[in-house]
């Protein structure tokens, strides 16, 4: 067994926005809802206020320990920029419908770059930020999460990339700037999850689907920052590239299988789109790691 995961190695845990993350519980869940049209996945869209409250309480009953709501789409092989106003109202318009509408307990993390976007979503009821550009797309955005001290989830963001490189030392090299950027703000340090940013690397050499590959084979490396970890497997296109399945909607089963791998080898938080048939991978995973010879 891999000494950084073996009996002795000091325990992973955080309270995230009032959830018991770590290694000694079990894989929490979050919940994608987006209301981006432009999203790659449309089965994630919800088009009404009606339809974010819906899902989020549907998401809950399946299991979802966190809702994540996404305003515009971060997918890095698309142009999917659209003004800051609107991704503020899209935002701001489904937390509030979530935290206005529901008796739901549950926290509700907003996925964005944008410090104005978290500010806005903070106040209407946000209570964590999810950086995919790792508090580097935003100068304000590490002091925005230090101000309202809230959790903050920071993915390895690499604005340059060169080929042929070792893809968890790009990753391990990007979390630690980003972190160094946290602590210089005064972020929490009890309220970091960190997150490979599965999907987002797109060198050359290797291909972004070996590059995937090999993190979620690696992920337990990640546990030398000592924080929890994230992973974001659902739907993405390596699974399709290594499947075959060209269409989001195909890639359910490829999902499956990739959450089960990053559990085993440390993910303690999954974001999906799909919470129910994830809770199930995730807990056989997790059993079947608490069952290693030491």
């Amino acid at each position: 067994m891999r000494a950084s995961i073996g009996a002795g190695a000091k325990p992973i845990v955080a309270k995230i926005a009032g959830v018991m993350v770590g290694d000694e519980y079990p894989p929490r869940i979050m919940a994608v809802i987006n209301v981006s049209p432009e999203s790659f996945y449309q089965g994630s869209v919800a088009r009404s206020v009606e339809e974010v409250v819906r899902r989020a309480e549907m998401a809950v009953k399946q299991g979802a320990d966190f809702i994540d709501v996404g305003a515009r789409s971060t997918a890095p092989y698309k142009d999917t920029d659209i003004p800051l106003e609107e991704e503020i109202r899209r935002a701001v318009t489904a937390i509030r419908a979530i935290k206005e509408n529901t008796s739901l307990k549950v926290p509700v993390s907003i996925d964005t770059f944008s410090a104005r976007v978290a500010e806005e979503a903070i106040r209407a009821g946000a209570d964590i930020v999810n950086d995919v550009r790792g508090l580097k797309a935003d100068p304000d955005m590490a002091r925005i999460v230090a101000e309202y001290d809230v959790p903050v989830i920071i993915a390895a963001h690499k604005p340059r990339l060169h080929n042929n490189v070792n893809p968890v030392a790009v990753v391990m090299e990007a979390l630690q700037e980003s972190l160094e950027i946290a602590r210089r703000h005064g972020v929490d340090e009890g309220k970091i999850v960190i997150d490979p940013a599965i999907g987002f690397f797109r060198p050359q050499n290797p291909p972004w689907y070996v590059w995937d590959a090999t993190m979620l084979a690696n992920l337990y490396i990640l546990r030398g920052f000592g924080k929890p970890v994230l992973v974001g497997v659902s739907r993405k296109s390596f699974i399709g590239a290594i499947t075959g399945r060209d269409k989001p909607e195909e890639r359910l089963w490829g999902s499956l299988a990739a959450t089960a791998i990053a559990v085993y080898n440390g993910a303690h938080i999954i974001r999906t789109h799909d919470p129910l048939e994830t809770r199930d991978a995730a807990l056989l995973a997790k059993y079947i790691a608490s069952q290693r010879l030491t």
